[in-house]
């Protein structure tokens, strides 16, 4: 498809007389309808689901606002001389592309945030890891006193933020609204890492690398990861502050072994030990450097950050600490959506793991066309046994054959605990780190993450149960 970059600006003042048309009824492009509503504009609304909302609710809330479901409106999308694009829609699709006008400027809700508001901005994006940055970075900030807020990939509309008066908006961007910025200035910018994610839509790693990459345009301070090239900025001049395994120069960020103690690091300055880090795992040290180094490029003190560091709590379904059921570590990474994060997850716990006890990993889902052989080095090396399932659990199975682990393909979640029960040894961990979309089998990974813990619950219940009924 053409890019349309059409340098008309999206200035309110100027949209008076423009036709807007909305693509997607989501949290986003309703967002986009409620925003303009309140800037005294009208637009019109297509959606190629059947029922994305209760249409009832929209017409009470936009009582003046056309909406056409069930397919993509081409008479509608070609008379539009706006298109506000929600992320999850593929613009290059002939049912979309073949119609869009030649001087329609194609964007989204973040790119008329831009464009519309001052507030200093810090931007994360990255295959794993930018929703506990983006998080961590808003509770050190509100910790420290500062007006924060999160907004974007995170579940939050960035234009739900607009009325309100902020130090700081800490979005987290994925590839898909990446796509349509092109006049972001954030104060701080940061890829944390990249690796094969969605592309069925991206097609090539290099590309998806470079969209990735794009978050850099017209920011202050790029922070990148030493350690993963496709993070690095390819603009010349541009202030860079790293983060990553091993030493790190005056200025930038690193982990060291000091007395026998992995620490995290400025430079020479020992600032934390790992160990003392609220977020498990080497990978959760890497996203700790990287709030810490987003942190100082906005003027936060490094020691007010790491006072406030200790007390986050962590993310639902992201290497999250979920039972001790016979003093084994259960560990829901639900959220682990594709290969690069298992692979973090894996390592990362790996590294904390003694080496007698085992790693158990369930995996499998959707793999949206992801190459899964980089596991096979991983799980050879580290884990003990995998536990596959869902539409590319034979794939992720052929893996693991070929790394010589053994493997059971199971029908569910609740299947492979009940299964680990009795296999599990104090001290083991067990980790489900999908390396797969979920839309195969669930509504969406926190729902996938919800039936593991209720899995693992549901046994520690009976358990306790059978040892109280001895007791009787």
């Amino acid at each position: 498809m053409t890019q349309h970059t059409s340098q008309t600006p999206l200035a309110l003042a100027q949209l008076t007389d423009k036709n807007i048309v909305i693509l997607g009824a989501g949290l986003t492009g309703l967002s986009c309808v409620r925003y303009l509503k309140e800037n005294g504009l009208k637009c019109s609304v297509n959606d190629s689901r059947d029922n994305p909302i209760a249409i009832d609710d929209f017409e009470q809330e936009f009582p003046n606002t056309p909406l056409l479901l069930g397919n993509w409106h081409a008479a509608l999308i070609a008379s539009a001389d706006i298109l506000l694009v929600s992320p999850g829609i593929d613009t290059s699709i002939a049912a979309i592309a073949d119609v869009i006008s030649e001087n329609c400027i194609v964007a989204g809700d973040v790119e008329l945030y831009c464009q519309n508001h001052t507030t200093p901005i810090l931007a994360v994006t990255g295959s794993n890891g930018k929703s506990t940055v983006v998080s961590l970075l808003a509770f050190i900030g509100q910790k420290l006193g500062k007006k924060v807020e999160l907004g974007g990939n995170i579940g939050v509309p960035v234009l739900e933020q607009s009325q309100k008066p902020l130090d700081c908006l800490v979005l987290e961007l994925s590839s898909f609204q990446l796509e349509t910025i092109r006049s972001m200035s954030a104060i701080a910018a940061t890829v944390l890492n990249v690796s094969d994610d969605h592309l069925d839509r991206h097609k090539t790693l290099e590309n998806y690398a470079l969209i990735k990459q794009s978050i850099y345009q017209g920011c202050q301070t790029a922070v990148v990861n030493r350690d993963d090239i496709n993070t690095h900025v390819l603009l010349a001049g541009l202030r860079t502050i790293s983060f990553g395994i091993g030493a790190a120069k005056a200025g930038h960020f690193g982990v060291e072994v000091i007395d026998g103690q992995s620490q995290l690091m400025f430079g020479n300055t020992p600032l934390i030990a790992v160990s003392k880090l609220p977020i498990a795992g080497l990978h959760n040290a890497m996203n700790c450097l990287a709030v810490l180094a987003l942190g100082y490029s906005a003027g936060w003190p490094l020691a007010g950050m790491l006072e406030h560091l200790v007390k986050f709590k962590g993310l639902a379904h992201r290497c999250q600490l979920i039972s001790t059921y016979k003093s084994v570590q259960w560990i829901n990474d639900s959220k682990a959506t594709n290969v690069g994060a298992t692979l973090a997850a894996i390592e990362g716990l790996a590294a904390t793991m003694p080496p007698d006890n085992n790693l158990y990993v369930i995996a499998g889902g959707d793999g949206k066309g992801a190459d899964f052989t980089p596991l096979q080095e991983v799980i050879a090396k580290h884990v003990a046994q995998v536990y596959t399932l869902g539409k590319d659990g034979d794939e992720i199975g052929l893996v693991v054959k070929s790394a010589q682990t053994p493997n059971s393909n199971v029908t569910s979640i609740e299947q492979a605990v009940s299964t680990l029960e009795n296999i599990v040894q104090p001290g083991d961990v067990v980790l489900l780190s999908p390396a797969c979309a979920s839309i195969d089998m669930f509504k969406n990974f926190a729902q996938r993450g919800d039936v593991f813990v209720t899995a693992v619950n549901k046994l520690s219940l009976e358990n306790e149960a059978q040892v109280q009924k001895g007791k009787n």
